[in-house]
């Protein structure tokens, strides 16, 4: 349990909610002084989660294989290994 701290919070509902439920953000201490409203803070906030959404769903493509990598890596070091005898 922790006493005498008291920080600000915009809990956002998730745009899609395959992903999580709801994202909370704490608000900088120092931000308040600034003034940022609370709607600039509410609007950022969805902004972010929307991106978060966007970018989650793109990052799960999948990609090479890790057999196809390393045929890959191992094909180019073999390349660079014949250029390297041919023209020395």
């Amino acid at each position: 349990m922790v006493k005498g701290v008291s920080r600000q919070v915009v809990v956002v509902s998730a745009p899609d909610e395959k992903l999580f439920e709801q994202a909370i953000f704490l608000v900088r201490s120092d931000i308040s002084g600034e003034g940022v409203t609370s709607s600039a803070l509410v609007r950022e906030a969805r902004r972010i989660t929307k991106d978060c959404a966007a970018g989650r769903a793109r990052r799960f493509t999948p990609s090479l294989s890790p057999q196809l990598s390393a045929l890959l890596g191992a094909s180019i070091v073999g390349l660079a290994w014949i250029l390297v005898t041919l023209f020395t």
